[in-house]
Parts: C-alpha cells; sequence; structure tokens
C-alpha cells in the first residue's frame, strides 16, 4: 500500500472539507496560499479546512476561497492538482471591480514572484559589496552578478506576456512575439549607431530621425521594465484571437492568425497602447509623489499600520501595481520603504509570544513563523497562526509598524528594485533616502511590538494537552482521540447506526493523520481492517471505526498493527490508513469513537470540541 505524503493529506483532507475535486472551478497558489474558486461556496466547510493539521487558516477575498498553508504550499498545491478534474490556473474572475483587479494581479504576477524576490536579494548583495568595496563596482565580475539581478526586471514585459497570456487566454507564444518587438525597438536603440548596423535600424535610435509608422508620428516611452504596456498589449491580442477563430478557415488559421495577430498588434501597441499606458504610469507616479511629499509622516504610518491588514484580506496585491509602476518609471517605489518596518513587526511580535506562552503547540508554530517573517519576509504564519490568533500582538505589530512607517517614510526611503521586506533585503534600501532613518524605523517598530507583547501581554492558550490524562480509575475511564481532527458531534455522524446512538455514546473525529491509535489503555477484543473493540480493565468497551461504511473496501487502504488478544496502551498504533487513498475514492474518513460498553450507572460525557490533538481527552466515562 503506497503511503500518502504529509502534502498529499493536507490536500486531500482539504479538497474533501471543500466539496471534493468537482466543486473546484480552478485552483491556483501564492507565496502561501492555495486560491481556490468553487463552483459552489456553500459546499465548502470552513471550519473543517481551518482545523486540518497543516492548515494555518482559510480567508475569503476577492471571489477566492483561500486556503493559507505557508512555505510548504507549493508542495500542497502539486498534490491538489494531481485529482483528476482539477483545472490548474484561474476561472474567469466574479465579483466587483476589486475582486477582479486582485484576481488579475494575482494571476500575473505571483508566478515569477520569487524569482523577482531571489534577483532582489543578489541585487541587495551587490549594494552592500559596492558600499564595502566601491572599487567592486567597476569590476567584471560585478558587472555579471548585475546582469544575473537585473535581467529579470528589465526583460519583465516578457515574464508579463507569459503570464497575461494564460490568464486572458491568449496564444503564449504570440504574446512573447508582441512584447519581444518591444523590447527588440529599446535595446536595439543602444547599438543603433555601431557600425555596420541595417541603417532602417536607426530609426529606433535617439539621433535617427523622427520615428513613423506610415507616416504617423510614434512616439517612443520606454518599453524595458515596463509593466502596463506588455500587459494591455496581449488583452488586445486575446481579442483579436478570439475574432480571428470565429471566421478564419481551419486550413489557414494556424499560420494566418499569428501572422495577422502579430502584424496588427505590434503597431498597435506603438502607436496607441504604449504611450497611453506611459501616460497612465506616469500619472500614478506622479499621483504617489505628491501625495508623499504632502506628508511623508502620515503616508508610512498608514502603510506601516494597514500593510499587514491588507495582507489578511489579500487586498495588498492590489497595490503591487503601484510599486512596479515607480520602479519602472523612476527605479524604485517610496511606497517600500515603510513595508520593512509593518513586516518586521509582526515577526517581532510572534516572536514575543514564542518567548512568553505556556502553550507548546503554540511555541511550536510562533518559533518558525517568526523566523519566517523577520528573516524572509513571510508573514502570513505568523499573523494567522500566532498574532491575529491571539488578537493582542497583532495590534501591538500594527502600533510597530506604523511608528517604523513613519520613521522610514520621513527619510525617503526606498527599496532599490523588487524585494520582499525583510531583514535579509533592507539593504536593498541603502542607496535610497536615509538608510539610518530606515533601520531605525525597522528597528523600532519590533522592538515596539515584541515589548508591548512582552509587557502588556495577550491570553495565552490552554497549555498543551499533548500528554495522556490519567487513563483509568476506578469509577471510569478518559478515552482519548485515537487520531488528530476535528470533533464532530456523534449525531452529525453520516452513519444512522452511529448517529442514532444505537451502538452507543461517542464522537467523531474528521482526522489529518493516518495514523490511528488507541483510544485507552486494554485488551484489543475484536479486530477488522477498519474497526477496533478495546476493553479497559474496569470493563468498559470502546470501538473505534475508522471510515463510513468503509468495511467495503475489504481491508484495501488498511494496514492494522495489533491483533485480538493483544494489550495496549492508550496511544499505541492500532492501524495505518492511507487517508488520501479513501478521499480519492470517495470515502467519508470520519473516525468514529463510542463506548459500547459501560458498567451501569456510567455516563459518557464529550470532554472536546473543535480541533483535538492525537491522544487528547475526548470522551469521559464516569459514575
Amino acid at each position: 500500500m503506497a503511503t500518502a505524503t504529509k502534502h498529499e493529506v493536507i490536500a486531500d483532507a482539504v479538497l474533501a472539507a471543500i466539496g471534493g475535486a468537482g466543486n473546484v472551478k480552478s485552483v491556483t497558489h501564492c507565496a502561501t496560499r492555495l486560491r481556490f474558486q468553487l463552483v459552489d461556496r456553500d459546499k465548502a466547510d470552513k471550519a473543517k479546512v481551518e482545523a486540518t493539521r497543516g492548515v494555518i487558516t482559510v480567508m475569503e477575498s476577492g471571489g477566492q476561497f483561500q486556503v493559507v498553508i505557508g512555505n510548504t504550499v507549493g508542495e500542497v498545491y502539486q498534490a491538489v492538482i494531481r485529482h483528476e478534474g482539477i483545472s490548474v490556473g484561474d476561472a474567469p474572475a466574479t465579483g466587483g471591480f476589486m475582486a477582479r483587479l486582485i484576481d488579475l494581479v494575482t494571476s500575473i504576477f505571483t508566478p515569477f514572484l520569487w524569482v523577482l524576490a531571489g534577483t532582489g536579494l543578489i541585487k541587495a548583495a551587490l549594494a552592500v559589496a559596492t558600499t564595502i568595496s566601491p572599487a567592486f563596482g567597476d569590476t567584471s565580475t560585478y558587472a555579471i552578478f548585475y546582469a544575473a539581478s537585473d535581467a529579470t526586471f528589465q526583460f519583465l514585459p516578457l515574464f508579463l506576456a507569459v503570464t497575461a497570456a494564460k490568464k486572458f487566454k491568449a496564444n503564449q507564444w504570440s504574446a512573447i512575439a508582441i512584447v519581444g518587438a518591444l523590447l527588440y525597438s529599446e535595446t536595439i536603440a543602444v547599438i543603433a549607431n555601431a557600425e555596420g548596423v541595417d541603417v532602417t535600424l536607426k530609426a529606433f535610435a535617439d539621433g535617427g530621425g523622427e520615428l513613423t509608422f506610415f507616416g504617423i508620428p510614434v512616439l517612443m516611452p520606454a518599453y524595458l521594465s515596463a509593466v502596463i504596456p506588455a500587459i494591455f498589449a496581449v488583452y488586445v491580442q486575446s481579442k483579436l484571437e478570439r475574432l480571428l477563430d470565429r471566421v478564419m478557415p481551419e486550413a489557414i488559421k494556424n499560420f494566418v492568425n499569428p501572422m495577422l495577430v502579430i502584424g496588427a498588434v505590434v503597431p498597435f501597441t506603438f502607436l496607441v497602447v504604449g504611450p497611453l499606458s506611459a501616460w497612465l504610469g506616469d500619472g500614478l507616479a506622479w499621483v504617489v509623489d505628491n501625495l508623499w511629499a504632502l506628508s511623508p509622516a502620515v503616508g508610512g504610518a498608514l502603510l506601516g499600520a494597514g500593510w499587514q491588514v491588507f495582507v489578511i484580506f489579500g487586498l495588498h496585491w492590489a497595490l503591487l501595481p503601484l510599486f512596479m509602476v515607480g520602479l519602472t518609471t523612476v527605479g524604485y517605489s517610496l511606497l517600500t520603504g515603510p513595508l520593512f518596518a509593518a513586516v518586521a513587526a509582526q515577526g517581532a511580535a510572534a516572536f514575543a509570544v514564542f518567548l512568553k506562552t505556556k502553550n507548546k503547540d503554540l511555541k511550536g508554530v510562533a518559533g518558525p513563523a517568526s523566523l519566517s517573517g523577520i528573516v524572509a519576509g513571510i508573514t502570513e504564519p505568523a499573523i494567522y497562526g500566532v498574532t491575529l490568533r491571539l488578537k493582542k500582538p497583532f495590534i501591538y505589530g500594527v502600533i510597530g509598524g506604523a511608528v517604523g512607517g513613519a520613521i522610514a517614510a520621513i527619510g525617503g526611503s526606498a527599496a532599490e528594485g523588487f524585494v520582499l521586506p525583510s531583514a535579509l533585503t533592507v539593504v536593498s534600501t541603502i542607496n535610497i533616502g536615509n538608510f539610518t532613518l530606515q533601520l531605525i524605523g525597522t528597528g523600532l517598530a519590533m522592538l515596539i511590538a515584541f515589548s508591548l507583547t512582552m509587557i502588556l501581554g495577550f491570553k495565552d492558550l490552554p497549555a498543551s494537552e499533548d500528554e495522556p490524562s490519567a487513563a483509568i480509575d476506578a469509577d471510569g475511564v478518559v478515552v482519548a482521540a485515537p487520531v488528530a481532527g476535528t470533533v464532530i458531534p456523534l449525531a452529525e455522524v453520516n452513519d444512522k447506526v452511529f448517529s442514532s446512538g444505537a451502538l452507543g455514546s461517542g464522537a467523531g473525529v474528521l482526522p489529518t493523520d493516518g495514523t490511528i491509535a488507541s483510544p485507552i489503555d486494554g485488551e484489543v477484543v475484536s479486530v477488522m481492517p477498519h474497526a477496533f473493540g478495546i476493553r479497559a480493565a474496569n470493563g468498559v468497551e470502546v470501538l473505534v471505526h475508522v471510515g463510513i461504511d468503509t468495511v467495503r473496501l475489504g481491508g484495501t487502504h488498511f494496514a492494522p498493527k495489533v491483533t485480538q488478544g493483544e494489550s495496549v496502551s492508550r496511544g499505541q498504533t492500532l492501524v495505518e490508513v492511507d487517508l488520501a487513498a479513501l478521499v480519492a475514492v470517495g470515502y467519508d474518513t470520519t473516525t468514529i469513537v463510542v463506548v459500547t460498553k459501560a458498567p451501569e450507572g456510567h455516563s459518557v460525557t464529550v470532554s472536546a470540541e473543535g480541533a483535538v490533538a492525537g491522544a487528547g481527552d475526548l470522551l469521559t466515562v464516569v459514575r
């Protein structure tokens, strides 16, 4: 029996909780989230998804059902899309303007976001190196590294051509050809005055005379690294392709359509799309610069405080085009300076929780989450797993971000190039504005968030209950959950034999793990691949039944680890189950625990609700 990986178990549990693969219109992912578009939102059980081990939280924004996974989202995404019928990519966006805008931006930018972030780190390292040794900037070694760091950004329109074509359902190769022509016009201008260059190409150079198209003057904005012209050009391409597909004969459309599309869209872009896009970009940059000039402190404070709030709702993607416009027009965006403080503050608040909490599970989440936020700039684990969950630490982080963001903005600090704001990339601001104020702002944001969390505190979660309680006393038994998951009232279990209480009182657990353990100390009195009976020393008998109607499988996907008559301890493995396989063939994996026999005068109470840890107390049998 093939054992499912932990990523496959998470993926299968999530799919089961959102109504199965058939309820998924499409799925994509960003840095930390699975982004589902669902056929019927009512079929998705948000609570079940949130209770899945490996899921940080669930957000609904921009018409998407967003499952926050964290840094392993790529692996879980691969496990999701292996299911038959899952559509990779984006379905047509629904909702209002903001929902459509966020859907558009995430679809186009997220596929290559990590490449931009990685090359941004190289550029940040070069900035440090040339600050320490200015002479290094004159070496060919520096030139090679700079090419590695800058090529992605300079030729960003080609990346956009691919992702925009996918989003707009246009031919990707034609999109590359169209956008490539825009970049060709600018790159050839650099060498157009060299010896041996065809005289017709000199029209692209500054000294080559007026550039015209059939006598119509052509304005030549900067296309290298430009965002808006490439996206608009591919959008126009997609509309023209749809029109031609309807009218062009099948025998010639494969080669005639690309000829007509490229031949029409390239001149149209030069004449109309490019100039309009340039004016729009310049206008946006002008608005940002002038708003910042009115009061950088207020702007920095608002952005430093609000950035992580935007992240919660996925609204931060709507600001990405503004950042990119700044980068492509002047080489930096003043909006980026305060973000370092906002990100670092949440990481620092999570680190304070790590030091202060008595809850082992929370401590286990807070440590890695704070590191991810401060060092890598990925704050979703810190926000959803720690600070927002506890409420007060999130507020302390917002306060720290506001103060630090204001200081960074006063100094006119900004990142040079595209980076994810973090401790590693703060050096990218070394050449723009006052780097000292940037460091002070970021450091103070962390100090405020950390200190407020440590001093003012928060309502801690109850101490972890991973250790088994006293399992047996003279009067009754404490029954543990056989597996980690979400507790389901017995009456809601999808099996009338159990939900009616005919077999006894108990509860169900929607499992997140395939290892099913004994809920009590005792003797195994019955063994089937999917069901086990255990008798405690005082005569209490407990039945553990894995899945609904799984008897039909005849033991397939189950690997029992005990035999009848064997003595077992609470927490000892009874069976290994391939949950992914059960879900794949359509079975409900709810694991049912019922007390089938108890001494006269004893009652059974459910002692857990919501998420429960494996071996955590589930039922109590008392006199």
